[in-house]
């Protein structure tokens, strides 16, 4: 039996209130991974950025111009 097939067995037996509560407790599961993904992407370009603040640039203002 897959995990899936327990889950929906244990369903099942449970009252429409248990189940409310079920779903209310995947909803939290899948907010939770979103946030924890996002902080995640957040840090790693700010790791993958960091010091380069201190270089020099390698384009002015002047080289970008729209195409005539």
């Amino acid at each position: 039996m897959t995990t899936t097939e327990r889950i929906v067995h244990h369903l099942q037996s449970l009252s429409e209130t248990r189940r409310l509560e079920v779903l209310d407790f995947v909803e939290f599961i899948k907010s939770r991974s979103r946030e924890e993904n996002a902080v995640w992407s957040e840090l790693s370009l700010a790791s993958a950025m960091r010091g380069m603040e201190k270089e020099e640039s390698l384009y002015t203002f002047e080289d970008i111009k729209e195409p005539s």
